[in-house]
């Protein structure tokens, strides 16, 4: 499916039309959940509503933080925050410093490939990301990033069934401004980002960033001689708006361009080359992987519009129109050996259409609330070989995929609080999904090369193992209550319920010449299009919390249990295809997940310019059913299975000191953050799985008289700690227990590749890194 240029058209047309009608909206507008401080009385104050609400009033476990809260911390991207909030994973993906795998309270998604939904909404100014390629945001010009735990759905955007984060930047002030940032560090860190912005009369502001983000490499390939995990962007945004401040409206149209041109990053590997010999090397950062096919090039862009206008003094219009385009061309080298024993030269091409429109009623009486519509047209290609060189000597097995797989969904929605009396307050919502899944799929087995979308040799061999073209449809109506009891207005104690769904679809790494077929050898269309799908996935989440102001002490606790159904668990694994060896996707609705937690999040401030903030966060997270077929036999493996990127205990603690210095304003902040043992995969594999691990992190920050400039030192990571992220597994498990088999040498099976692939991609070592900024 490609886009529909009557709907392109319109959806941007009615956005026009509707920014063209509006004057020109509050400076702070009511679609985004901002996090600031008043300073008279220490509250902090968020619009996760829709409406500025003091947070201690609403009923929602949320995270916030400022611009300057982060450049406090010295967070250099968008996962940094996930060491502050409980139960949260965010990372990048694998083989790549640009793709995000994102967990919240269990519930996520690590596959990056066409046709697997995300389990978190990631936003960028409200816009949602459809895709995790080039959804690792890099921090700078940004307003706040908020964390939304639990499904969302009825306030906003796209249905996400286990959270969202949201990214917003800063809007145009009324006066000129400039500000320029530089910072150096260790690896050769050297980034410049420099901001501008100037009213064009009354009513008008142009401006907009430049960013170079650039670091050499933690380690080093030593086939290639390229660096590894190094930086090399480029990015900008440009903004014009139109209102804002005391105006009844506001317009912002803003693009924005990001060109990543870092070396392909290589894992390390886990085990010595079973048939090479190769041992371990000594550096983690180090990789010896020699595929460099396509050259490593990620590219992202888009164009969005957002216009409010207030119809009356209580009822406000809004609309978000944007499009979106990312294309990612990536060499994966899986086995990390200069030999080709499981080479993937891939590329991710992705694009997006999305409209909004919200009408807010806020009368300051006992109603509030909003209703909305959603609709997104989105276009996901993958492209990739796999190749298996070293198998069968002299075949040099290809096999390649092409997976389209398109997503339309439209969606109504409403939510609305109720003040029943002026302790307590109801609040209902609702939302109905229409998916529509399209998916054109193409698996052709190449022999004596690659295939020739990557420049290879390879000659097609026989007739194409998969050759898909289907569609279904997904619809869903989703509901979530809470209901809120304020003794004092200091004090809220809530509960709440709330249903999550994600949408089904197609496997894109799916072999149809694999389906079970009444007529074996030969499945019909509709025998394949049951294999290659699977269907939606949903959670019924409940959650009681309280919320208080304690004079010195700021407190938000909440517990919470979510049941999950039907929970889709995508996979690939070493099989055989007409009788060559090869790579298959395994994805099924494995069965049932029970999540239960606790989360802590509070702060304080001492006398003399001393303060105290940290978060706690517990979850029991188990498989309650989980079948597998173990010999055409459909098998529940539940106890030997365990929720992947997901530790039971998360937890940070940052002390501050605030105090006057030279006629200026010294911060000193020191914070610990730990995760408990997490495992990469479904199967636990003690040669990925991360034990617990503490990171340590300072900075201390000087700002001038006036506060022009400012020079700080930051350190990350400070004690150096070695910890993997994620990893490639391919070697023999047992079926039911999923423990590794080890050969005689004692080292594992291998199941793709003489050579065996365990392979590791580890979070960043120590860094220290100065930034001097100055704006005006």
């Amino acid at each position: 499916m490609h886009f529909h240029p009557v709907r392109l058209t319109a959806a941007l047309m009615t956005g026009v039309a509707c920014a063209a009608l509006a004057t020109p909206a509050s400076a702070q507008s009511e679609t985004d959940a901002v996090a600031e401080i008043d300073e008279s009385e220490d509250v902090i104050v968020v619009t996760a509503r829709r409406r500025e609400e003091r947070l201690i009033d609403v009923p929602v476990a949320v995270s916030a933080f400022s611009g300057e809260a982060l450049e406090e911390r010295g967070a250099l991207d968008i996962t940094d925050i996930a060491q502050a909030v409980p139960n949260v994973t965010l990372e990048a993906s694998r083989a790549t410093n640009s793709t995000l795998s994102a967990f919240i309270r269990g519930i996520g998604q690590q596959d990056p490939v066409s046709g697997f939904e995300q389990g978190v909404g990631i936003y960028l100014d409200d816009v949602y990301l459809n895709r995790p390629q080039t959804a690792v945001l890099d921090i700078y010009d940004v307003e706040r990033i908020e964390v939304l735990r639990g499904p969302q759905g009825t306030l906003y955007g796209r249905n996400t069934i286990g959270g969202a984060v949201k990214y917003v930047t800063k809007r145009l002030p009324l006066e000129p401004s400039f500000k320029a940032r530089a910072t150096y560090g260790t690896y050769d860190q050297a980034e410049g980002v420099v901001t501008a912005s100037v009213p064009m009369g009354d009513m008008v502001r142009v401006g907009g960033s430049l960013a170079r983000l650039s670091r050499g490499g933690f380690g080093d390939n030593l086939t290639t001689g390229l660096e590894n995990y190094n930086k090399d962007i480029w990015a900008g945004r440009l903004s014009l708006e139109v209102g804002g401040y005391d105006e009844p409206g506001f317009i912002r149209l803003q693009g924005d361009y990001t060109k990543d041109k870092s070396d392909p990053r290589g894992g390390t590997r886990l085990i010595p080359g079973l048939a090479s010999g190769a041992p371990i090397l000594d550096n983690v950062f180090d990789t010896r992987g020699a595929l460099n096919e396509p050259e490593q090039e990620v590219e992202s862009y888009g164009i969005s519009l957002h216009a409010e206008m207030e119809l009356s003094d209580a009822l406000t219009l809004r609309s978000i129109s944007a499009w979106r385009k990312d294309d990612s061309l990536t060499p994966i080298d899986f086995d990390a050996l200069p030999a080709v024993d499981l080479d993937v030269p891939g590329g991710y091409f992705n694009e997006q259409i999305s409209q909004e429109f919200q009408l807010v009623w806020d009368d300051g009486d006992a109603l509030s609330g909003l209703l909305g519509f959603y609709y997104l047209d989105a276009k996901a290609d993958t492209l990739f070989d796999v190749r298996i060189f070293t198998t069968l000597p002299g075949l040099d097995l290809t096999a390649f995929t092409s997976a389209a797989v398109d997503t339309e969904t439209y969606a109504v929605f409403g939510d609305f609080t109720f003040d029943l009396t002026e302790q307590l307050s109801l609040s209902v919502g609702g939302r109905y999904t229409w998916d529509e899944r399209s998916a054109e799929i193409l698996r052709q087995q190449y022999l004596f090369g690659g295939s020739p979308v990557y420049g290879g040799s390879g000659v097609p061999a026989g007739a194409p193992q998969t050759d898909f073209d289907g569609s279904r449809e997904f619809k869903k109506f989703t509901p979530r209550a809470s209901i809120s009891f304020m003794p004092t207005p200091d004090h809220n104690i809530y509960a709440s319920y709330s249903k999550g769904f994600k949408g089904g679809g197609f496997d894109p790494r799916g072999v149809g010449a694999n389906a079970p077929a009444a007529d074996p050898g030969n499945p019909t269309d509709a025998e394949v299009a049951d294999f290659l799908s699977f269907a939606p996935e949903e959670v019924d989440s409940y959650e009681v919390g309280y919320k208080g102001n304690l004079g010195l002490l700021n407190i938000a606790a909440a517990a919470f249990y979510a049941d999950y159904t039907d929970v889709q668990i995508p996979g690939s694994v070493a099989c055989e295809v007409q009788g060559t060896p090869t790579f298959c996707g395994v994805v099924s609705n494995a069965g049932k997940a029970t999540f239960k937690g606790l989360e802590l999040e509070a702060n304080t401030r001492f006398g003399g310019g001393f303060g105290l903030s940290g978060s706690l966060g517990y979850i029991d997270a188990e498989y309650d059913e989980y079948i597998t077929d173990i010999g055409g036999t459909p098998t529940d493996v539940a106890d030997f299975r365990v929720v992947q990127n997901t530790p039971e205990f998360t937890g940070s603690l940052t002390a501050s000191y605030d105090a006057d210095l030279g006629s200026g304003d010294l911060y000193l902040g020191a914070t610990v953050s730990y995760r408990s043992k997490v495992s990469q995969f479904e199967i636990p594999n003690p040669y990925l799985d991360q034990d617990g691990y503490a990171l340590v992190d300072a900075s201390v920050k000087w700002t001038a008289p006036g506060g022009n400039w400012s020079i700080g030192l930051y350190g990350k990571n400070l004690l150096d700690k070695e910890y993997k992220t994620s990893g490639y597994t391919f070697v023999l498990t047992d079926p039911v227990t999923g423990e590794i088999q080890n050969g005689t040498n004692g080292f594992p099976i291998p199941t793709l590749g003489p050579d065996g692939t365990l392979t590791a991609f580890y979070g960043n070592p120590r860094q220290v890194f100065a930034t001097l900024t100055f704006e005006y």
